[in-house]
């Protein structure tokens, strides 16, 4: 009996493997992960290294937070900016008078 995948020239993935990441898309998580000291530096880097504006980056960075890739790419980072994503989205809902604290 041959094996599972002898059908496929492709190597096996695991259950909703997708693409593997770009180098750019890879830029950009590295570029979010990192902590910036001064206001207008972070935006100034995505200008120059990444060579796309702040909405441009904003837009594929949320992008890549329902990405399967970026999750096994950068774990920590996805899950932290889900959340963040997920508490915006929940404060932008509450009514006016909803007090957090």
């Amino acid at each position: 009996m041959p094996p599972a995948d002898a059908h496929s020239d492709q190597p096996s993935r695991p259950e909703g493997a997708g693409e593997e990441l770009s180098e750019r898309d890879r830029r950009i998580l590295e570029l979010e992960s990192r902590t910036f000291r001064f206001v207008g530096t972070k935006e100034r880097v995505i200008r120059e290294q990444l060579a796309m504006s702040r909405t441009a980056y904003y837009v594929r960075l949320n992008a890549l937070l329902d990405d399967p890739a970026a999750l096994r790419a950068a774990p920590a980072l996805v899950n932290r900016l889900r959340d963040r994503r997920t508490s915006a989205d929940d404060l932008s809902t509450a009514s006016p008078d909803h007090r957090v604290a």
